[in-house]
């Protein structure tokens, strides 16, 4: 199902399942055009994009179950005039996305950086100030609206109560206690290990359905694609520039919901949710982590979209079982421009969470991508960006 993937236009596609029980299925399939660049396999460095999330919120939990803040602290408190309505916005509701923070990556001064062109290395202040200065979209904690303008500012508040990089966090508190050597904060274009290619179609071959603006992505070129594999992703930042590998994400996941990264409080904390779709009630949104139910059982995720890289990474309650699914290309699956893609990926998840619960697979679709990954893509505004990037 992965080569199906491929042969619908994927430049390549990693799958990683774990039920538990028997032996983790791995496999990566990539296009022949692009082995010439590099082979890729199932343990090849990934740029995680918005999973990123999840760990930024667990930092803010340790340091919640350290007494050094709290999650009802509001957001003034640590940054103060940085944001509109600081004084009612809690920490809490930047990570549960209900802030009402306009999202940065909707204003236009990101968009060279998000496509390669600029190499503007972003602090979270800066990201943060980007997102700060639009309107809010509505009152604190009136309702749900994915917004990385939430996480600039957790990684601001971060930095604040800790004088430490984000970067240093992530290694020093994640990485290092739990052995994931290949997983980092990136700063810069640097990769420190072996790593899959991300590419994205040249303009001649970008499918009508991405807007103009974002047909145009710096990288050398191959067969008829970009590659973006060189690209600083620091306009990420702590909603979505950490990279790591399948293995490493599992055994993340493992320790997360088996208690050894927070303590029960705290998990129970991160794993509270709020609505995120009237209509749709088994979603919810935790603190850097989603909810849903399946026919196969109920997962909790975070999907991510960086130029060149899309991922989905999935858990049970107990982590005793999870599934990654990552593919080296993301504008398509941005903008839902290749129907074939889209009908293809949806058909491989569904596929492999219901390997992953060791069920066989139903005859309907599963619902089962978070809200951030599955609503459509807003269209280009004048200020040039405006799509849900670092998903």
């Amino acid at each position: 199902m992965a080569q199906r993937l491929v042969d619908a236009g994927a430049p390549g596609v990693v799958v990683r399942v774990d039920d538990g029980r028997d032996r983790p299925v791995e496999i990566a399939e990539q296009a022949p055009w692009s082995v010439r660049d590099h082979r890729l396999k199932a343990g090849d460095e990934f740029r995680m994009g918005s999973n990123t999330k999840t760990m930024m919120a667990v930092l803010v939990l340790q340091l919640v179950a350290e007494g050094r803040l709290s999650l009802d602290d509001p957001v003034e408190k640590w940054l103060p005039g940085a944001v509109p309505n600081g004084a009612a916005m809690t920490l809490r509701m930047l990570l549960n996305h209900t802030s009402g923070l306009f999202d940065y990556t909707q204003d236009g001064a990101l968009l060279d950086s998000i496509l390669g062109r600029d190499p503007h290395r972003w602090t979270s202040t800066e990201l943060l100030a980007v997102g700060a200065r639009h309107e809010p979209l509505f009152a604190p904690g009136r309702k749900w609206s994915y917004s990385n303008t939430d996480y600039a500012a957790v990684g601001a508040v971060l930095e604040r109560v800790t004088g430490a990089a984000l970067a240093d966090l992530v290694r020093d508190r994640i990485a290092r206690p739990l052995k994931l050597d290949h997983t980092y904060l990136a700063t810069d274009s640097t990769w420190r290990g072996r790593h899959a290619r991300g590419y994205e179609p040249d303009p001649a071959h970008m499918p009508p359905g991405v807007p103009d603006a974002f047909r145009e992505v710096a990288g050398p070129r191959r067969d008829g694609h970009v590659d973006v594999s060189g690209n600083d992703p620091s306009w990420g930042g702590a909603a979505g520039a950490v990279v790591s590998t399948p293995q490493d994400w599992s055994r993340f996941y493992a320790a997360l919901m088996s208690g050894r990264l927070l303590p029960a409080a705290q998990l129970q904390q991160m794993l509270t949710t709020v609505p995120v779709d009237p209509e749709n009630p088994g979603a919810g949104s935790g603190l850097g982590v989603v909810t849903a139910a399946t026919p196969c059982g109920t997962v909790w995720a975070h999907d991510g979209g960086i130029t060149g890289y899309s991922s989905s990474n999935y858990t049970d309650r107990a982590g005793s079982r999870t599934a990654t699914i990552l593919f080296s290309t993301e504008l398509l699956f941005e903008f839902e421009a290749d129907p074939k893609l889209v009908e293809a990926s949806q058909e491989l998840q569904t596929a492999v969470l219901c390997a992953m619960f060791d069920k066989p697979v139903p005859t309907t679709p599963l619902t089962t991508t978070p809200p951030t990954a599955t609503q459509p893509a807003a269209t280009p505004t004048t200020t040039g960006a405006a799509t849900a990037r670092a998903r």
